[in-house]
Order: structure tokens, then sequence, then C-alpha cells
């Protein structure tokens, strides 16, 4: 009964039977028994998984459901919502993980039983792992649960001396944390709470005994996240390690915005650690805490509440506060924090919410400690904030500001900065602040930076700086300068206003190669402009789709995956939409990854674009990145350049597509292509493969004019290129 209490959307049975959404609304108008809708709305019903799991495999669309597809299903389709059952999913794993015996009585018989007897279970991990308050149920515990501890208590002492629990953290007087947290970010959850996840979490302990439950949790989360895009404001690996590196070593860390867990999954590097985490978002709270728990065997100690309005870490001194706050927050509480204590440095207007955030980092953190804020560039020059910024400087709270490429996180379309921190033992005498730029390390399109470039080029300024001696300038790129260089009415302190700009010499000589580059690729270009176009009357060939192809193995279709365990680059929508190198990364999970060969065909499904891009040998071997379909033909059958060259055509892209009120979606399945013999297949795929080595040596040609330009204007107006 439990399992038909999980429902599944059209696109979850699309994604189950591996077809598209179109094929899921064409089944349901031609055959009469399927499913009924059992909730949902008009326009987006749901139905029963366990219904529609029977009718897919009836009908032979399914031999049988990927665990994978099935637990996730289920979580998705979870009568109370999926947080809560990613919850629930959550602290399974976790007793999974450190008493993986226990899990073994605990479910043995019923899921009335299970539900009865697991939160007695989970008190036994909750309590050395996030204290005695979060092993504390939200409402009083019934008998039936207190009858469940003392059956499992005998079963846990026997496990404790095959697994014992995490070391209680020594006593280091680094910090004097508050006694209790009177906000847990987790709270037991009670038998009745657990009872309609029962299903669940024996498929969860399914896959866990397949993936591990660490894996698991990472692959079920990043679903949530993937299937949850505007909900969630997320750092990316390579930066939260950035921004990690920068603070350095560190027993005891905070993240007082801990969103996903991204930063103190970063510093998580040791077991002695104790990490503190708190969100104002409750759900968020929770499942960063189960993620940190599983990550490592550091004490946790989550937190849920706006950190600025009801800190849960009072007394905390910690050695690093790592932290990316929300950005422009006006309702941060300016009014009823006038008189706080943190604003050592100033009171904050009302604007000025990062300094804020600023300012909470320095008073939790121990003399010495460091800390690493991401901060909207706006931050750096704002007038309101202009006094707090001087007495930064002058105390020498402020030790660096570095401005990041654009792309380097959300929102993408900004170049962000990091502040780095540490708070004053004593006054510096002669106090300076580092000013860092790798704006130049930006990729193209939305790839992202080099984040190699940016990580040596920010690690070995920070590194030279913290050396005794004077600070050797890199033009262009750092610069340590006084703070009293920057003390005038504006205290501005964005690093491009100070960097001087590269030696005049390197400047003018890379001009000069891209000028030369420049002038080879147009005369290229003018050789490879296509002939004259002859007319010729409308052609009338046997149609076929590309569904229909698949299904008679002239090709084979995959699609783009949410993760995968080989690291490799990953050929992402936007490398195949600007022509560029693979250049992004997919979660780390035990997921196969989808490796493209030399002469598969690429198509981008969101963007309303008529784009195909044959795989070469320099690109074969990347994997598959999203909202990406690959299509392998059978070279007996289908030239590969014939087949991309006839998916870019307008009107076909046209009637395959499908649009809603913010994105156009291509049914790849629905490409139309004429059935040809594969000798006149291959006289277009000639023409096909010339007009695509035309329109790469215009993009580049592009690129490079575009280069020049701007390096002239730059070079002319800051004095390092003579005007004759």
């Amino acid at each position: 009964m439990q399992d038909n209490a999980t429902e599944v959307t059209a696109a979850g049975i699309a994604r189950l039977a591996g077809v598209g959404r179109a094929a899921v609304s064409n089944w349901r108008r031609r055959h009469a028994d399927f499913p009924r809708p059992v909730g949902g709305t008009e326009t987006s019903p749901s139905f029963a998984l366990a219904e529609v799991e029977s009718w897919l495999r009836k009908q032979g669309k399914l031999a049988e459901v990927p665990l994978r597809e099935r637990v996730w299903q289920q979580l998705s389709g979870h009568p109370e919502g999926p947080v809560t059952a990613l919850t629930h999913a959550g602290c399974l794993l976790l007793l999974i993980h450190d008493r993986p015996t226990v899990w073994l009585e605990v479910s043995a018989g019923s899921d009335e039983r299970l539900s009865e007897m697991l939160p007695g279970a989970l008190r036994e991990v909750f309590t050395p792992r996030f204290g005695p308050e979060s092993a504390m149920t939200t409402e009083p515990a019934v008998n039936t649960v207190d009858a469940a501890v003392n059956t499992v208590d005998a079963a846990v002492n026997a496990v404790n001396t095959v697994n014992p629990p995490p070391p209680a953290p020594p006593a280091s007087g680094v910090h004097t944390p508050s006694a209790v947290n009177t906000h847990p970010a987790l709270h037991l959850p009670t038998g009745p709470e657990l009872l309609p996840s029962a299903p669940l979490l024996r498929g969860v302990a399914e896959l866990a005994a397949e993936l591990g439950a660490r894996q698991t949790f990472e692959f079920l989360l990043g679903r949530h996240l993937d299937a949850n895009p505007r909900q969630y404001t997320l750092t990316p690996a390579d930066l939260a390690a950035l921004m990690a590196d920068l603070a350095g070593p560190a027993r005891t860390v905070l993240d007082p915005a801990c969103g996903t867990g991204a930063l103190l999954r970063a510093a998580a590097t040791r077991p002695d650690q104790e990490l503190y985490a708190q969100d104002s978002a409750p759900e968020l709270a929770a499942l960063t805490t189960l993620r940190l728990a599983l990550q490592t065997w550091s004490t946790v100690r989550g937190a849920v509440g706006d950190s600025l309005r009801a800190d849960a870490h009072p007394r905390l001194r910690a050695d690093a506060v790592l932290c990316h706050p929300p950005f422009n927050e006006r309702n941060w509480g300016h009014d009823e924090l006038a008189y706080d204590p943190r604003w050592e440095y100033g009171f904050p207007a009302r604007t000025e919410s990062e300094l804020a955030w600023v300012q909470h980092a320095l008073a939790r953190l121990k003399d010495g400690g460091a800390g690493v804020l991401l901060m909207p560039p706006a931050a750096a020059s704002r007038r309101s904030g202009r006094r707090i910024r001087a007495d930064l400087l002058r105390r020498g709270a402020l030790r660096a500001v570095i401005a990041l490429p654009v792309g380097a996180a959300p929102p993408y379309n900004i170049p962000l900065h990091l502040w780095v921190l540490r708070r004053p033992e004593k006054a510096p005498a002669q106090p300076e602040v580092l000013l860092v730029d790798v704006g130049q390390f930006a990729g193209e399109g939305r790839g992202g930076p080099d984040w190699r470039a940016v990580r040596e080029a920010v690690l070995d300024a920070w590194q030279a700086f913290g050396r005794p001696g004077r600070f050797a300038e890199r033009p262009g790129l750092a610069r340590a300068l006084p703070v009293i260089a920057l003390l005038d009415d504006d205290v501005d302190l964005a690093p491009a206003r100070h960097l001087p700009p590269p030696a005049a010499a390197d400047g003018a000589e890379q001009l000069t190669a891209v000028r030369e580059h420049l002038g080879e690729t147009l005369r290229l270009t003018a050789d490879l402009t296509p002939p004259r176009a002859d007319a010729a009357h409308p052609a009338r060939w046997p149609l076929t789709t590309i569904g229909e192809l698949a299904r008679g193995g002239a090709l084979m279709l995959r699609t783009g995956g949410n993760g995968g365990h080989a690291r490799v680059p990953v050929l992402t929508d936007h490398d195949v939409l600007f022509g560029a190198d693979p250049s992004g990364t997919l979660p780390e999970s035990e997921e196969e990854a989808v490796l493209t060969e030399p002469g598969d065909v690429v198509v981008p499904v969101l963007g309303g674009g008529s784009v195909a891009r044959v795989i070469d040998a320099t690109t074969g071997g990347a994997a598959l990145g999203r909202n990406l379909v690959l299509l392998r033909p059978d070279p007996a059958a289908l030239d590969p350049w014939f087949l991309a060259g006839f998916l870019r055509g307008t009107a076909n892209n046209r009637q395959a597509s499908s649009y809603a009120s913010t994105a156009t979606r291509l049914d790849v399945r629905r490409l139309q292509l004429p059935r040809l013999p594969l000798d006149e297949q291959r006289r277009y795929s000639e023409r096909f493969r010339a007009l695509d080595e035309f329109e790469r040596a215009l993009r580049h040609a592009g690129r490079l004019g575009e280069q020049l330009v701007r390096g002239m204007y730059d070079g002319l107006t800051d004095g390092t290129i003579a005007p004759d």
C-alpha cells in the first residue's frame, strides 16, 4: 500500500522508459488501460508509481526499473514531499554508515516494525554525531518508540565493539561554544513520521549496498538540486576549494550561511575537526548536517536560523569562517540589531548587508583566525560602506580582496570578489592589503573560468604576500598596497582600479601576434567561402525520423548524465553552441558517464537553435553533459556529416520543438532525415563538412577580431601603445 502512495509525473515516466514526454502523452491517448492520474493537476497530473511500472512492464516497454531510478521516483513522489523523504533517507544512510549491523536488525520484519524500531537506533547515532539536543524528537515520543529503544539497545551495544562511534572532540581551549544548541538542524524522526517512508528506506538501503552510503546520499541530493535549480544557490566545488585553501588548516570551522554545505565539505580534511553550520532554511540546514556527517568523522553542529538575527553559536571562537552570504538583502535586521556588539567596525547601513556578514564572521573568529567571504563587487566601492571598509583596513582585519573571473559563481554574469579576513591580535605597525584580479582567466560562453590558472595565480600571490619581505608586484595581476594609500574619500577596494597594466612591451607584442593570426584566419576564411548556390527543384525524398532509425538499429541514442566517476573533460551544451572545447564538470557519482567517440553527433535540446556537432578525434573521449543528446550512427547505414547537416535545418528543428513560457525544448526523436543510399549521403556530407569548416573559421576570426579591437582600445587609452 505504501508503494502506491508514491506518485510520479509524466516527466518521471519518460525517464523510467527512456523516451520523450511526447511519447508518454501518446500512450495516454492511445491505450485505454494506461494508469489513471491519482494526483497533481489537470495540466500536470501524477500517477501511482507501482501502477506505472506494472503497465510499462506489461507493454514490453520496461524490462526492469533501474534501482537508482526506482529509488529516485519514490523519493521525488513521497507523500510528505522530496525534502522530508531525502532527510529520512539521509538519517538511514548515516545509520548504515555508522552502524550497519543495527540496520539489519531493524529492517527485519514489517514496515510497521521498522518504523517503530528505527528512531531508537537513530538516537544512538545522533547523540555522538550531533549532540544530545538533536536526539530529541519534534514531539513527545510515543510508547512504542520507547519500547523499540530498549529492544535495539542490546544490538547497539554489541555493534559498538566492532564499529565504535567517533571519539569525542578533545578539549582544546580554542573556543567556547554554547552549551546547548537550541535550534538544531536535525531532530530525531518519530515512528509515525517514518512509516510512509518505509518502502523508500528499504530501496535506499539496497542502493547503499550497491554504491555505498555516502555516494547514495550524494546521488539523491544531486538529483534533488538538479530538479529544483531555482530554489538553491550553489557554490561551485572549485571555488569552495579555493576559499578553504585561502583560510588554511583549521580545527574549528564555521559557515553561518551554509546552503548545501560546499564550503564546509571543502574544509573538512581531518577527523578531529569541528564543523559548525547554520542556515535560515530548515531543509538546507538538515540536509547539510547529514551530508557533512556522511562525508567525514568530524563533529558536526548544524543549526536552523538567520545567523544575523538568531545566531546559534554566539560563544564560538573558530579557527576559520567560510561564507557565501546572501547578496543585496535589505531586510537583514538593520532596525533590531542597531546596538549589537558584533558591529566592532561600525554599524552597517541598511544597504550594506554584506558588511554585516563580514563583521559577524570576524566576531566568531579567535584572535588570528581567518575568514574568507564571497562578496558582490559593489561592496568594495559603495559610498555607504566606506567608513567600515576604512576601519577594517586600519586595524588589519581585511587582508586581501580578490576579483574573480565572470562565471565563477552565481550570479554568473558578475565578476564576484573574495575578501580574506584575519581577526587582528594587535594593530599592525604598517598594514598592507593584497589586491588580486584574475578576471583574465574567464572562460568562453558559460563554460566557467580556467580554475587551474585561477587557483595557481591566487594562491601563489597569497603565499608570497604572507612571506617576510617586500611583495613583488605583478602587473595586471597582483599588488600589495599600504593601507594609507586607500584611505581617501571613497576607500575603493576594487582591485582593477589599483593594479598597474601589463608591461607595455608584452602588450604590443601580443597584439602584433593577434593581428598576424587574424590575417591568416581571414585569408583562410576567404578560401573556404562556399561556392555560388545553384537553384534546384524542391526535392521530394521519403522521410524517416531519428526515433525510427534508433528503433531500427541504424543509430544509438544516449542522453547526457547527471554525474559520473570518470574524471574526464565534460562537453556541455554551451561548448556545442559556441564551438568550444569541453569545459564542464559533472558531480562525482557512481553513474556511468556517457563518453563520446569520433563520428558521434551531439545535439543540444534547449535553446531553440539549429545546432549539431560531429565529434572529432580531439573531442572524442569527453563525457556528455546535461541537456545534450548523442547520436551514434551505424557507419554502414548513416554518414555522420549527412546526419548532422540535415538535423540543422531550421524547418526540421521547428517541427520537432515544443515551447514553454521560458524555454524551447527539442524532441530529437522527432527530427526528420531523408532516406538516401550511402553514396548519395556522402555527396551531401562533403558539402556539410565544408560548411562546418567555414563556420569554424568565421567564429575564430570573430574572436580574434574582438581580442585585437579590445587590446587596441586598452593600449591606446592606458598609454602603452603609441597612436602612430
